[in-house]
């Protein structure tokens, strides 16, 4: 099934000068990108987006990281793309995850963890209608669209 997802790409990772080469790898799996915005974050969107995490000792370390320098916000659809970006991403301590992943190869932090995605579906449009209005997000066909999937995969 066809799937959108948020993806953060946290401060870190514009201080680092890293946009570019997190945004190829997911274009170069195949995933579709719909929407993408440079914003900064402040304590009231923060604190919406990280409730699961407000009695937690680290809740306003995280808060203060995220709103360091700003992020840029993307939707990414394709089949399973929940699941494909987070294994894209690697795990959430950069220096747990395997090479190969985003967080093996270009991080060590469990914080300055490079991305931030959604981590399914119900969260996915949660975090999509946060993060975007509806005509910031657009639908078009990339036109190598039927050399990506088996005519039956969506």
């Amino acid at each position: 099934m066809i799937e959108r997802t948020l993806v953060l790409l946290k401060p870190c990772t514009l201080q680092r000068g890293l946009v570019g080469e997190v945004t190829k790898r997911f274009e170069q799996k195949g995933l579709h990108l719909c929407g993408m915005k440079m914003m900064q974050l402040t304590d009231a969107i923060l604190s919406e987006h990280y409730a699961h995490l407000a009695d937690k000792p680290f809740f306003q370390r995280v808060k203060d990281s995220m709103m360091t320098a700003p992020v840029i916000a993307m939707c990414w659809e394709g089949v399973d793309a929940i699941a494909t970006v987070r294994k894209l991403a690697g795990v959430t301590n950069g220096r747990n995850a395997d090479p190969g992943t985003i967080r093996g190869d270009l991080c060590m932090s469990f914080q300055e963890n490079i991305v931030h995605a959604s981590d399914g579906p119900d969260t996915a449009v949660a975090e999509l209608d946060r993060f975007f209005k509806p005509e910031e997000l657009f639908t078009w066909k990339q036109s190598y669209f039927d050399f990506l999937y088996a005519n039956d995969e969506f």
